[in-house]
């Protein structure tokens, strides 16, 4: 019990020294009626690239957080012979798991509650995601009922729930649907602005934080232009 009351504070203590979201950012999502910039990036749980990019991209959402959709998109080849899941996991069935909570955690709740939860599984390491331990703590850290609330119950405890299951195969789908084949793949907008896989490529806009914000305030500021 020490050890665990621990863990969890020592995970709030690194969430507090760099918070995914800034409270300006939850201010203004609240306010703004205007027409937000769709960003997918299509991961894996357990893959390194991924959980670099979304390192990136929580850099991103402290600065334009308000003008931004973000989703996002797993990469898991449909396999109906697959026993649990009905996907194959590039690195196994607990990114399967890690997938499935990351997916509940972002369809029950708020994007500065479901992307703490991503960025502290994050920062427990790769081979920490998608373990029932990581996902309770740290959906205490974000501030998610993991014991009662509709996320667990969508995804179970130990990261086999029925609709969190089916939510991993439509996602799979999705990303097959998008043309979604390695993690990390920026999309802006429908477009794909940047691919990391061990390095950057594809990326004729740039691969920084700076740069993926300018490219989000451009497509914000087209959307909501003025006829």
């Amino acid at each position: 019990m020490l050890f665990s009351l621990s863990l969890l504070g020592l995970i709030r203590f690194a969430m507090a020294l760099a918070p995914p979201l800034t409270a300006q950012y939850q201010f203004q999502t609240a306010i703004s009626d205007d027409m937000k910039v769709p960003v997918v990036l299509g991961v894996m749980s357990r893959c390194p690239d991924a959980i670099l990019c979304e390192s990136v991209f929580n850099r991103v959402l402290q600065r334009v957080g308000e003008k931004i959709e973000i989703s996002l998109s797993f990469i898991a080849k449909p396999n109906a012979s697959e026993p649990l899941y009905g996907v194959t996991c590039m690195h196994g069935q607990e990114e399967c798991a890690g997938n499935v909570q990351e997916l509940c955690a972002a369809k029950y709740h708020p994007t500065s509650e479901w992307w703490s939860f991503v960025q502290c599984q994050n920062f427990q390491g790769r081979d920490s995601i998608g373990t029932p331990e990581t996902a309770l703590n740290c959906a205490k850290a974000a501030g998610i009922d993991w014991e009662n609330g509709k996320a667990v119950q969508c995804a179970g405890k130990d990261g086999r729930g029925t609709e969190g299951i089916q939510l991993l195969q439509q996602s799979a789908r999705d990303s097959v649907a998008a043309g979604i084949q390695t993690s990390c793949t920026i999309i802006i907008n429908g477009r794909q602005v940047c691919i990391r896989d061990g390095t950057w490529y594809d990326c004729e806009g740039g691969h920084t934080p700076t740069d993926f914000i300018r490219q989000i305030n451009e497509e914000y500021d087209r959307l909501n232009s003025a006829d």
